[in-house]
C-alpha cells in the first residue's frame, strides 16, 4: 500500500513539474511549436538564409521592446516609442546631413533625443500626475509631427558610416542580430543584477509599498521612462541604417508590436513581473508567425487575424498561468532558478533541433518549379488603386498558369523590407515590388540581386538597384496634366487648394512637385492652402472640411488620389462640379463613378488594372530568360465626363 501511494504521488507530481513547466514557459513552448510547424508546413523555412531573416526582422521589434519591459514591468506603459524611434533617427540623419555635423556627435544627439522623450514622459507621469497611457499618447503625437516638420515630410539619406549597422559581418553575420543580442543582454543585466531593476519589480507588484519603503518611486520612474528611450532611439537607428535613409513615417504602429512581444513574452500589464528573454521570445514568435505566413502565401489580411489571435492567447495564458500559481518571474526570484532555466533552454533547443531535423526529411528531394512562382511585394491594399493593381496582376498570372504570392507591406518600408527578405530565401523565379518609397527599398532590392533573382518595379521606381523591368505610369507627367486640366477649367484664374498624399511617400511627392510645375504656366491660380490627408477618403473629408473654415470662397482642389478627391467632394456638398471643381488622380472604380456623375470633375487615370498585367507578363519571361524591356510606360490620360464611357482602366 506504501509502496503504490509513493508510485501515485511521484507520478503526480511528475505530471504537476511538466505542468508546471509548461505554464512557467509558455512563450518557449509557443516558439518550439510553431517552428516545428512551419518546417513541417514550407521546406523553405529552415534554412539558414531564412532563419537570419527572421533574426533581422525580429530585432527593431526586439529593441523596442526590450525598452517597454522596464516600463511593464513597473505597472506602466508607453506608446510613443514608434514615434520617438522614427525621431531619433530623423535627428542622426539630418544632423549629420543638412546640418554637417560629425556622426559621432549625430549618434550621441539622437541618443539624447530618445532619452529626452522618455524624460518628458516621465515627468508628466511622475510629477504632472497623467495616466501613462495619456502621457505616452500625447508624446507618439510630438515626436511623429517633429519628425515630420525636420524632415519636411521626406526621407533623408542616412550616413554611410551608420548604414552599416544594416549590414553582415563575414558577408553572412547581419549586424541588427547583434545588436538585438547586445540590447538584450543589457536588459537582462539591469532586470536582474541592478538597484534600478529590482525598483521596477517593485514599483510594479505595489506602487505604495515600494513608496513606503524608501524607494523614491518619482525618479525611478523617470530613470524607467529615459531607458525606454533610449531603446527606442537605438531601435530606430537599426531601423534606418536597414533602409539607408531616416523616413519620417518609419515604426509606425510598432509600439503595439513591442508591447505584443513584451507580454507574449510572459509579462504581465499589472507589472512585477517580466524578464529579457521572454521579451526576446515574444519578439521572435512575431517574427516566425510573419516570416512563415508569408512564405505559406498567406493572405496579408489573415496575417494580421492570427498575430491577434496569438497576441490575445498570450494574456489569456498569462491569466491560466496566475491561477494555476506559476511562479511569477521577479527580482531576485533565483534559489537555483537561474540553473534550471538555463537548462530549460538548452533542452528545448535540443529537442527542437531534433524534431526539426526529422521534419527537414518531408521537404527532401522537392523539385517544385520555382521559376513558376512569382512574388509581389504591394505598398499598401488599403486603397483601391493597389487592390486594382493585384486583381490584374492576379487575372495574368492565372492566365499564364503561374504562382503568384502578394503581400501587403501596409506602407511600412521596413515591412517591405521584410517580404523581399523571405521572397529571396524562397528562391522564387520572380519578384514584383511596388515600393513604399523608391529609396528605402534599395538595400532589399539589392539583396535581391545578389541572389540573381529577377526583380521587377511596378508603379514606382527603385532606386540604385538594378530591376528587369520598371512598369509604371509617370506621376509628374501625371500632375502636370492635373494642373493644366484644373488651370483651363477654371480660366486660368482662381483659388484652389492641394490635398496631398502621405507625407515622405515618392508617389506624393512625385504627384506634387509635377502639379506645381504645371501650374506655373498659370500665374493667375493661387494655391490658399495645402495639407496631407494620407491618401485616405475619410481623411480627405475632414481635412477639406477644416480648410473651408479657412478659405470658403476656394474654385478648384487638387487631391494626389481619388480618395482623397472623392473625401473632399462629400466636404463640399452641392458645391462639387458647380461652384468648386476637384480632379483626383488614379482612375479608381469609385472615381469614375463620380466623375460620371459630374461631381468630380476629372481623374488622371493610371490603369492599375493594366500595370498588374504587364508587370506579371514581364515578371514571367524574366523568370525564363527572355529578353524584356527596361522601361515600359502605361500612359496616363486625364478622364472627364466626356470621354469616362470610353475608359475601359
Amino acid at each position: 500500500m506504501a509502496t503504490e501511494t509513493l508510485k501515485s504521488t511521484t507520478g503526480a507530481s511528475g505530471a504537476s513539474g511538466l505542468r508546471r513547466l509548461l505554464l512557467d514557459n509558455g512563450a518557449l513552448t509557443a516558439l518550439i511549436v510553431l517552428v516545428i510547424a512551419m518546417s513541417a508546413l514550407s521546406g523553405d523555412f529552415m534554412t539558414t538564409d531564412n532563419l537570419l531573416n527572421v533574426g533581422v526582422q525580429a530585432a527593431v521589434t526586439a529593441i523596442l521592446a526590450f525598452g517597454v519591459t522596464f516600463v511593464i514591468v513597473s505597472a506602466g506603459i508607453d506608446l510613443s516609442v514608434g514615434s520617438v524611434a522614427a525621431l531619433s533617427a530623423t535627428v542622426l540623419a539630418w544632423s549629420a546631413t543638412s546640418e554637417g555635423m560629425p556622426v559621432f556627435l549625430a549618434v550621441l544627439l539622437a541618443i539624447a533625443t530618445g532619452i529626452a522623450c522618455g524624460l518628458v514622459n516621465g515627468i508628466l507621469i511622475s510629477y504632472g500626475k497623467l495616466p501613462p497611457f495619456i502621457a505616452t499618447l500625447a508624446m507618439l503625437s510630438v515626436a511623429r509631427g517633429l519628425s515630420l516638420v525636420i524632415s519636411q515630410g521626406s526621407p533623408i539619406a542616412f550616413p554611410d558610416s551608420v548604414s552599416h549597422l544594416g549590414d553582415t559581418l563575414g558577408g553572412w553575420l547581419p549586424v541588427p542580430v547583434l545588436v538585438m543580442v547586445g540590447m538584450g543582454l543589457i536588459t537582462a543585466f539591469v532586470l536582474g543584477r541592478t538597484y534600478i531593476g529590482r525598483s521596477m519589480y517593485a514599483i510594479g507588484g505595489n506602487e505604495e509599498a515600494a513608496r513606503l519603503s524608501g524607494l523614491r518611486v518619482k525618479k525611478q520612474k523617470l530613470a524607467i521612462y529615459a531607458f525606454s528611450g533610449l531603446f527606442a532611439a537605438a531601435a530606430g537607428i537599426v531601423l534606418a541604417a536597414r533602409l539607408s535613409s531616416a523616413q519620417p513615417q518609419a515604426a509606425q504602429g510598432y509600439e503595439l508590436d513591442a508591447i505584443a512581444a513584451v507580454v507574449i513574452g510572459g509579462a504581465s500589464l499589472a507589472g512585477g513581473t517580466g524578464k529579457a528573454s521572454g521579451t526576446l521570445i515574444g519578439a521572435l514568435i512575431l517574427a516566425v508567425l510573419r516570416n512563415g505566413l508569408n512564405l505559406l502565401s498567406v493572405s496579408a489580411f489573415w496575417q494580421q487575424v492570427v498575430i491577434g489571435v496569438v497576441i490575445a492567447l498570450a494574456v489569456l495564458l498569462d491569466t491560466v498561468r496566475r491561477k494555476a500559481g506559476a511562479t511569477p518571474v521577479a527580482a531576485g526570484a533565483s534559489q537555483g532558478g537561474k540553473g534550471k532555466q538555463a537548462a530549460t533552454y538548452v533542452l528545448a533547443a535540443v529537442v527542437a533541433a531534433a524534431l526539426v531535423g526529422a521534419m527537414s526529411f518531408l521537404h527532401t528531394g522537392s523539385s517544385e518549379a520555382k521559376s513558376q512562382k512569382i512574388g509581389l511585394s504591394l505598398s499598401t491594399l488599403n486603397n483601391p488603386f493597389f487592390v486594382q493593381i493585384r486583381a490584374g496582376a492576379q487575372a495574368e498570372a492565372k492566365k499564364l498558369g503561374v504562382d503568384l504570392t502578394v503581400t501587403d507591406a501596409q506602407n511600412d518600408a521596413s515591412q517591405q523590407a521584410n517580404q523581399l527578405q523571405n521572397f529571396t530565401s524562397e528562391g522564387l523565379g520572380t519578384i514584383i515590388v511596388n515600393p513604399v518609397d523608391s529609396d528605402a527599398v534599395t538595400p532589399a532590392a539589392k539583396a535581391v540581386n545578389k541572389s540573381d533573382i529577377p526583380l521587377v518595379a511596378v508603379d514606382r521606381s527603385v532606386n540604385n538597384a538594378t530591376t528587369a523591368a520598371l512598369v509604371a505610369s509617370d506621376n509628374v507627367t501625371g500632375g502636370k496634366l492635373a494642373a493644366k486640366s484644373l488651370a483651363e477649367k477654371l480660366g486660368g484664374k482662381g483659388k484652389i487648394v492641394i490635398l496631398q498624399g502621405q507625407a515622405g511617400t515618392s508617389a506624393s511627392r512625385e504627384r506634387g512637385s509635377g502639379f506645381a510645375e504645371g501650374l506655373k504656366a498659370y500665374p493667375g491660380i493661387e494655391v490658399v492652402a495645402k495639407q496631407p490627408a494620407d491618401w485616405d477618403r475619410t481623411k480627405g473629408l475632414d481635412v477639406m472640411t477644416n480648410l473651408l473654415q479657412a478659405n470658403p470662397d476656394i474654385d478648384g482642389v487638387f487631391a494626389e488620389n481619388d480618395e482623397m478627391a472623392l473625401g473632399a467632394i462629400k466636404a463640399l456638398g452641392s458645391k462639387a462640379g458647380k461652384s468648386v471643381q476637384v480632379i483626383g488622380f488614379d482612375g479608381t472604380t469609385d472615381g469614375l463613378k463620380a466623375v460620371e456623375a459630374g461631381t468630380l470633375y476629372a481623374s488622371v487615370a493610371q490603369q492599375p488594372t493594366e500595370l498588374g498585367r504587364i508587370a506579371v507578363q514581364n515578371a514571367v519571361k524574366a523568370a525564363e530568360g527572355d529578353k524584356v524591356e527596361k522601361s515600359v510606360m502605361v500612359p496616363v490620360k486625364v478622364v472627364t465626363k466626356e470621354n469616362v464611357a470610353g475608359f475601359t482602366g
